[in-house]
């Protein structure tokens, strides 16, 4: 058999084959940027199908939480950037939140929405002892919501900003962008200063001309519940409201909370607690809005959280297919030493004085002066110096009230004779008795004027002492806080408009009313005109007022601040003592008896009022008689 022999020349031509189609294998690769290349153009097309898949359910996407780690949800979400101009080579926005901080307040801001979800007061604290927040939990709401020329509608709540944290010299600068290109964006811009409690906030656009819809207002919607501060919600309720600046005067909702308002030319718009606001305003006015105010609690309860809710829609223009607003939030405390530092913005004007005249007493009479007291003197001792120092103003007003009351107790006599000799003739009677006051040179108006006149400083302090931030949380004697009631007591139960806790100053108040009431009620009885036939007796309805009085006083002021109910019996008990001096050391009605007779001795010259009256009276008697024949 014929031996096999190794061919030489077949290795060498396979080795040659193998050669060739190595070289040939090298020289066909691709490039590192043709495979670079390939796969951005694989990874696009993909995009692009999901993008399209997820074009159909963009609506419901933009209410959902977008999960960022979920790659359907993010293309979702994607899809529905996509309606506002989003490029999907833009990198994706995310989860998160930045803070911004100075000595008084801090603010944080979450990605989503690009709005405040906490703000934070540094130098306050709730009743028990917990930080003041003004936002926190979910409480407040900022959206716009936007409209697109292919009339697509967008919430900015549902979509994710980018921010960027950068400093101004010592102001923190925070952008919050929410991109549609590199160069196209809406941004919501806040700048913080130091140891400022006012955020300057911008709402602006760039390169959204063409995409925004001109022809339709960008809605901004600013939902915020009311936290609770005070340990009795039903007290800090009364002093929560809502207030805004419109055409230069403060209007308000209703303090019960169930209101709803529309205006113009706003300068600012004040969700008001009781002793802090969160506040926003425009450097050129909202040319219209809608507020709304609700109640959100039943009755009074621990458990209770928020007091009001409260609500605003201001429809934003869209000028030259932008936006660009220049804004402000202050989150702060209702002070007027704080408040006062921004006079350009009038936000003292938040401030709830009271009134006309009542209001301009209280601005500009007692804080002022019970401000320079308190700076050198304990809270509840400057209370009562103020006190004194009112009375003693007004001590005028109470020697002519009391006066008068003197003048009419010596012509009682004469008064009864004429009551007596005319007493079937009550025109007559009336006749007669004005003749005498007229020659005696008394009114009987004259002890009604000064009671009159203590008015407008009995409204505005009672508007003073309830909502003076520098009384809260200041203590005295045995109330923790001067703004609240005191408690020396708690009851097991809830009496109707008493509550269920006992108050010490309003006892105090009550029982010095009840002196002072048995003072001048008895001065009046003594001055009182015997009652007629037919007419109430009015003698009796002073003495029920004597005990009146001391029990609404009682009832009324046992949920009210402390720092009222000492001012009141502070004052009684001061306008008791004017009156005993008065009456034992300065009034001497012998002389005043003497001067009256004096004075009926003088040829009295009738004015035109007197005169006028005088003429009336005769003419109803006339006719009187003539109606008789």
């Amino acid at each position: 058999m014929e031996q096999k022999k190794f061919d030489i020349n077949s290795i060498i031509g396979f080795v040659l084959i193998g050669a060739i189609l190595m070289w040939v294998m090298y020289t066909n690769q691709p490039t590192q940027e043709e495979i670079d290349a390939e796969k951005a153009k694989t990874e696009q097309v993909e995009q692009e199908k999901a993008t399209e898949a997820a074009t159909t359910e963009s609506t419901s996407s933009q209410e959902q939480q977008v999960d960022l780690n979920d790659s359907t949800a993010l293309a979702s979400y994607k899809s529905a950037l996509g309606a506002f101009g989003y490029s999907a080579a833009l990198p994706a926005a995310k989860g998160g939140q930045t803070v911004l901080e100075n000595e008084l307040i801090k603010l944080t801001i979450d990605n989503k929405g690009g709005e405040i979800t906490e703000a934070l007061l540094k130098d306050f604290h709730t009743y028990d002892s917990v930080p003041v927040y003004l936002v926190k939990d979910g409480n407040s709401s900022f959206n716009l919501t936007l409209q697109t020329t292919d009339n697509r509608t967008l919430n900015t709540k549902d979509l994710f900003f980018e921010p960027v944290l950068s400093k101004n010299g010592d102001t923190q600068v925070l952008s919050m962008r929410l991109k549609t290109a590199s160069n196209n964006y809406l941004e919501y811009r806040y700048e913080l200063k130091p140891d400022e409690f006012l955020v300057d906030f911008a709402i602006r656009s760039q390169g959204l001309n063409g995409v925004l819809n001109s022809a339709q207002p960008v809605n901004l919607k600013w939902d915020q519940k009311g936290i609770r501060h005070s340990k009795s919600i039903e007290y800090e309720n009364r002093y929560t409201r809502l207030t805004y600046m419109h055409d230069g005067s403060v209007s308000k909702l209703s303090p019960a909370g169930e209101d709803e308002e529309s205006a113009s030319d706003l300068k600012w718009i004040s969700y008001r607690l009781h002793f802090f606001s969160t506040i926003l305003a425009s450097d050129n006015s909202f040319k219209s809005a809608t507020m709304t105010s609700e109640k959100l609690f039943e009755e009074e309860s621990p458990e209770a959280k928020y007091t009001k809710g409260y609500s605003t829609t201001i429809p934003l223009e869209v000028q030259g297919g932008e936006l660009n607003y220049n804004l402000h939030w202050y989150y702060g405390p209702t002070d007027i030493k704080v408040l006062k530092k921004y006079e350009d913005l009038k936000f003292i004007d938040s401030i709830p004085f009271g009134w006309g005249i009542f209001g301009f007493i209280n601005k500009y009479v007692f804080t002022p002066l019970y401000d320079f007291l308190s700076s050198f003197l304990p809270y509840g001792i400057a209370i009562i110096v103020m006190t004194i120092l009112v009375r003693l103003i007004m001590s005028p007003v109470t020697y002519k009230s009391y006066l008068s009351q003197a003048k009419m107790k010596v012509l009682r006599p004469e008064i009864t004779e004429i009551n007596e000799k005319f007493k079937d003739n009550p025109m007559k009677r009336q006749q007669e008795t004005m003749k005498l006051y007229g020659k005696a040179g008394v009114s009987p108006m004259s002890g009604c004027v000064p009671a009159l006149m203590q008015l407008p400083i009995f409204y505005a302090l009672f508007m003073f002492f309830p909502t003076a931030f520098m009384l809260r949380q200041k203590p005295f004697l045995w109330a923790e806080d001067l703004s609240s009631y005191d408690v020396i007591a708690e009851l097991p139960f809830k009496i109707p408009f008493y509550g269920d806790h006992v108050s010490l100053f309003p006892i105090l108040a009550s029982v010095a009313i009840f002196f002072y009431m048995r003072m001048t009620t008895g001065q009046q009885q003594m001055m009182q005109q015997p009652t007629q036939e037919g007419m109430p007796d009015m003698g009796s309805m002073m003495k029920w007022m004597i005990y009146i009085s001391p029990l609404m006083m009682l009832f009324f002021f046992n949920n009210y601040a402390s720092g009222l109910s000492l001012y009141y019996f502070v004052s009684n008990l001061i306008t008791i003592v004017i009156m005993l001096v008065i009456k034992n050391y300065i009034i001497d009605e012998d002389k005043i008896h003497a001067q009256i007779q004096e004075n009926k001795k003088k040829p009295k010259k009738e004015n035109r009022f007197q005169k006028r009256m005088r003429e009336m009276m005769e003419q109803a008697e006339t006719q009187q008689k003539q109606g008789k024949k």
